[in-house]
């Protein structure tokens, strides 16, 4: 089998602060041969020059080399796909108020304040400039609440850990009362389901344990429910991999957080696990986040 056929090629945006570098490191430190801030125009010369040792080869694409348009970089994505280099492109982004609390806690200068725009309007310009890139993101990551640890690990286990021609499929769990997630592919609302949360024998426990399980177990609506996602993402997931899709989410949502969707997205991961082995789960509002800075 020929290089280009198993390589992984992945190009990496995103906003400055979001956490691009720390992307683009984490996936060098599991093999990839990292190339950060070249003219776009260059991407294809890469291609034949990254020795089989590599697991794969990741570009990183800010704004300070695409236009301000989108026709150079429609360009160049039409180009890879005629030349048969397909690129699966990953966007990295946070809110602004984040943003731009990350690059006022550090002092750090935004790339594009150097051309005489304030901090604020510096990180809209250069949301505008990157939208040709997040229109063709095949995986969005929102670190908004995410540690640099924690933007390592998804990387590692959706890019770095994916299985040749399998999708990367991922379930997270999460509460309606802290926000959606700004990343998903699919948001499923389970809270009309009945919610162990008003038997106070129940209340303290979650939705990997044992009794949370027994009470949803018992609902012939809970069940119907879980049956229902899973017939419906039998039918779509294979669309996706037809549309040479690499990572979908699949995001589940209760009230708080903690039982009907843990048990769902547990449930959905369970049964798809076998078909896709690069299967992940997540259970957002059962581990702790802060907004810990991330670099760009």
């Amino acid at each position: 089998m020929s290089v280009e056929v198993t390589m992984k090629r992945i190009i990496v945006s995103g906003r400055s602060g979001s956490g691009k570098t720390v992307a683009l490191r984490a996936l060098e430190d599991h093999g990839f041969y990292c190339v950060d801030n070249i003219p776009v125009k260059l991407i294809p010369l890469l291609i034949d020059h990254i020795e089989p040792q590599y697991l794969g080869l990741a570009i990183g694409v800010d704004s300070r080399n695409v236009t301000h348009t989108a026709e150079e970089f429609d360009q160049l994505i039409h180009q890879l796909d005629e030349s048969q280099f397909h690129f699966d492109v990953i966007f990295i982004d946070a809110n602004d108020s984040t943003l731009l609390k990350r690059f006022s806690e550090t002092r750090r200068r935004h790339p594009l304040t150097g051309e005489g725009l304030s901090l604020a309007e510096a990180i809209q310009e250069e949301k505008k400039r990157l939208e040709p890139v997040s229109r063709y993101a095949q995986l969005v990551i929102d670190t908004t609440e995410k540690t640099p640890h924690e933007l390592r690990k998804v990387i590692t286990d959706r890019v770095s850990g994916q299985e040749d021609s399998h999708l990367s499929l991922l379930f997270t769990s999460f509460g309606f009362k802290h926000g959606a997630p700004r990343d998903a592919d699919f948001v499923f609302d389970a809270r009309c389901l009945p919610n162990p949360y008003w038997d106070e024998s129940l209340r303290n426990f979650n939705g990997l344990e044992q009794p949370i399980i027994s009470f949803l177990e018992s609902q012939p609506s809970v069940q119907e429910y879980c049956w229902q996602l899973k017939i419906f993402l039998q039918s779509w997931l294979p669309r996706f991999e037809e549309d040479n899709r690499s990572y979908v989410t699949v995001a589940i949502g209760c009230t708080g957080g903690q039982h009907r969707s843990v048990y769902v997205a547990e449930k959905l991961a369970q049964s798809f696990r076998p078909f896709f082995p690069n299967t992940q789960i997540r259970h957002r509002e059962l581990t702790g986040h802060s907004t810990t800075e991330l670099s760009d």
